[in-house]
């Protein structure tokens, strides 16, 4: 992933900003998903998203300068996301307000509801347990990447990891089961 990162903060050196789409498109998914980790909430993390591009945009230098450039992305969008959090007052019945104005497809809503059970246990979680567990199974990076990223011992690292998902069994038992068994009903 370093590499395209790399590709693409190159074209945004040469074209400007509008090569920034680029950069939006391979990565924003990602980047949104590891915020919410920080922020808790899906909009105050494409909030930090766009800050942390907005900062690509007009020091792309930094980016190219990167040993890791999918690394330095992700530590601009992590503290991107703190500063949201410091900035932020909670409104939850607002945040909530939009899933329960909308209407989707009964697929989408059991996926959905999946996601959020994910996401409620990982909520649980401190903050660093939380982002450990998210760089190191949605971004597939190693201990020692994440131990790099996060600037801490890798030793850290892996305790980190290893009580987050002792914490997370518990919550995320249930998920499992349903889900096995919903299979099992649709594979027979």
């Amino acid at each position: 992933m370093s590499s395209k990162v790399r590709l693409c903060a190159q074209r945004i050196a040469e074209s400007g900003a509008p090569a920034l789409s680029g950069l939006y498109d391979l990565s924003s998914m990602r980047l949104v998903r590891f915020a919410v980790t920080i922020t808790r909430n899906q909009h105050d993390a494409e909030d930090a998203v766009q800050a942390a591009l907005i900062r690509v945009a007009t020091h792309v230098h930094l980016l190219l300068q990167s040993d890791q450039p999918w690394h330095y992305l992700l530590r601009m969008v992590r503290n991107e996301a703190l500063v949201v959090l410091r900035k932020k007052k909670r409104w939850s019945l607002i945040d909530n307000l939009t899933d329960l104005v909308t209407r989707r497809t009964v697929d989408q809503l059991q996926q959905e509801d999946t996601f959020r059970q994910v996401w409620l246990a990982l909520r649980t979680l401190p903050i660093e347990q939380r982002e450990v567990v998210v760089l190191k199974i949605w971004e597939d990076l190693t201990f020692a990447q994440i131990a790099q990223l996060l600037d801490m011992p890798l030793a850290t690292v892996a305790s980190r990891y290893r009580y987050a998902l002792s914490k997370l069994a518990g919550p995320l038992r249930s998920l499992f089961e349903e889900t096995q068994s919903e299979e099992a009903k649709h594979g027979s």
